[in-house]
C-alpha cells in the first residue's frame, strides 16, 4: 500500500508540475516579484496537502513567535525533499532559496524557478561565488525576503549529521542580518534517496533569532549547529536514544548529495 500510494504521489506530482510551470511561465511577466512568488508556492502548499492526504505525511509547526519582523537568513536541517516544498507554503514571508545554477535547466520546474527572486550561483566560481551570493542576497534582504540556507549542504540520514558549513553564516554576518535555525525531521515520512514515502507527523521547529552584530561566522556557525542538533533529539529522540548522532559522513551507507 506504501508504494502503491508513492507512485500516485509521483504521478501526482508530474501532472500538476507541468501545466502550473507552464502557468508560472506564461503569467509571471504581468505579475510583481511578490505576486510571482506567492502564484509560484501555491505549487508547494498544493503538494504538502496532497502528500499529506494521499501518503499521511502530517506536519506541525512550533516556535513560530520566534520569526522576526526583520530581514533573517533561515538555517535548516536537510533530511529530505519535503522541508524544500514545505518552507515556502508556510512560511509568513517570501523565501529566497541559494542554489546551484544547474537547476534553472531542469525542464519545467527550472524554467519557472528561473522567473523568480532568487540566488543562483556557479559554484566553480569559488571565492567569487560567495561575493555573487553576497551582493544578490543584499538585494533579497532589502526587498523584505528572507534567505534561506542548508548549512550541512547534503540531505543526512535520520539520526545523522553532515558538517555545517558557515556559508549561510558567514552571508548573515556580512549583511548584518540574523539567522534563525530549524530543526525538523521530514527524514521520518520522506527519506532520503527513498522513493516509498511514510506516514507520520513531520515536527518543524523555529529556533530562537540568533544575533550576528559584533560576532565571528565561525561563531554563530557553531550556535546554528548546537541548536538544530539538541532540537534534533527532543523533536526525534528515537533516532538518537541507541547511539548519539554521527556524521553522516562516518556512516558506511552515506552517499553524498548535492
Amino acid at each position: 500500500m506504501l508504494q502503491l500510494r508513492s507512485i500516485l504521489f509521483f504521478i501526482f506530482q508530474i501532472v500538476w508540475t507541468i501545466p502550473y510551470a507552464i502557468a508560472c511561465i506564461v503569467s509571471f511577466p504581468f505579475l510583481s516579484r511578490v505576486q510571482r512568488y506567492w502564484f509560484a508556492a501555491g505549487w508547494c502548499k498544493t503538494v504538502i496537502r496532497v502528500a499529506d492526504k494521499l501518503c499521511g505525511m502530517r506536519y506541525r509547526v512550533v516556535g513560530w513567535e520566534n520569526l522576526p519582523d526583520t530581514p533573517a537568513v533561515l538555517l535548516s536541517k536537510h533530511q529530505s525533499a519535503w522541508e524544500t516544498i514545505a518552507l515556502p507554503a508556510l512560511m509568513p514571508r517570501p523565501l529566497c532559496f541559494v542554489f546551484k545554477r544547474e537547476l534553472l535547466y531542469v525542464p519545467f520546474f527550472g524554467w519557472a524557478l528561473g522567473l523568480l527572486s532568487m540566488i543562483h550561483i556557479n559554484r566553480s566560481k569559488g571565492t567569487d561565488a560567495f561575493q555573487s551570493v553576497v551582493a544578490q542576497g543584499r538585494e533579497r534582504l532589502a526587498e523584505g525576503s528572507w534567505i534561506i540556507m542548508f548549512p550541512e549542504g547534503t540531505r543526512t540520514r535520520t539520526g545523522t549529521r553532515n558538517k555545517y558549513k558557515s556559508g549561510g553564516a558567514r552571508l548573515a554576518t556580512t549583511t548584518g542580518v540574523p539567522v534563525v535555525p530549524i530543526a525538523h525531521n521530514a527524514g521520518r515520512v520522506w527519506p532520503r534517496n527513498s522513493f516509498v514515502k511514510h506516514p507520520g507527523e513531520v515536527i518543524v521547529s523555529i529556533g530562537p533569532v540568533i544575533e550576528t552584530a559584533g560576532r565571528t561566522a565561525e561563531a554563530v556557525n557553531a550556535d546554528v549547529a548546537e541548536w538544530i542538533e539538541r532540537e534534533m533529539v527532543r523533536i526525534d529522540p528515537a533516532a538518537y536514544t541507541s547511539k548519539p548522532a554521527m556524521h553522516a559522513s562516518d556512516s558506511p551507507d552515506a552517499t553524498p548529495r548535492t
